[in-house]
């Protein structure tokens, strides 16, 4: 039985994942599910009654990885700032901006488990990125230099929410970097790409084995 305790959260990702590099990242590590269906159904299971979603954290999703590989290639984007990794997962992307010389990371994900998943990936990785699981969305942005989001638009409320969040960050002065390998809900109108990637991913997740990927900007 999986507790709701951070230590129940942190064994239940070692026992059902294992240290892998992500195909487009390869100097990160990161816990990660081999395959799709058993601990998506396993976690769906053993959770169902307190009603948390399923395992995203498991995976390193296409504009995450590309997200990160910008940052790891483009590190005067986070070297000393101020720095939120909004929906963060695994983590991938905040422990990129900290290897990357970020001067503080915030994840943070409504998901608790991203928490527990955040905590041993930042340790395979030495490093230390903060979490909270509060939704950023319900207040506007914080004071931060950076925010960085990867695989935000897939359905189409939060998507549009998430996009007018990002908006209001970037009117306040703070660097908005999105990571999306063109979902359905993704607005091209009005931003800039600053970089594009064939991103190694798999069927059980994507429509096809290799995603191109973008990250782009709101311009000034």
């Amino acid at each position: 039985m999986i507790t709701q305790s951070l230590e129940g959260r942190r064994a239940f990702i070692l026992e059902n994942t294992r240290v892998q590099a992500p195909p487009h990242t390869p100097e990160l590590s990161l816990h990660l599910a081999d395959e799709v269906t058993p601990i998506w159904r396993l976690t769906e299971e053993a959770l169902a009654e307190i009603g948390l979603p399923p395992p995203f954290w498991a995976f390193a999703w296409a504009g995450g990885q590309a997200l990160a590989r910008y940052i790891l290639d483009h590190p005067q984007e986070v070297a000393g700032k101020r720095v939120v990794d909004f929906a963060s997962g695994s983590g991938i992307v905040g422990i990129a901006a900290m290897k990357a010389g970020a001067g503080h990371v915030l994840a943070a994900d409504i998901d608790p488990f991203c928490g527990a998943a955040l905590d041993v990936n930042a340790a395979a990785n030495a490093v230390r990125v903060d979490y909270t699981d509060q939704n950023l969305l319900d207040a506007p942005p914080p004071d931060v230099e950076v925010i960085l989001a990867g695989d935000i638009c897939y359905e189409k409320p939060l998507a549009a929410q998430v996009m007018d969040w990002l908006a209001a960050a970037h009117v306040r002065g703070a660097r908005v970097l999105i990571g999306d390998p063109g979902r359905s809900y993704f607005p091209r109108v009005g931003l800039e790409k600053l970089a594009e990637y064939e991103v190694q991913t798999t069927r059980e997740l994507e429509d096809r084995e290799v995603k191109k990927t973008a990250v782009w900007t709101l311009p000034a």
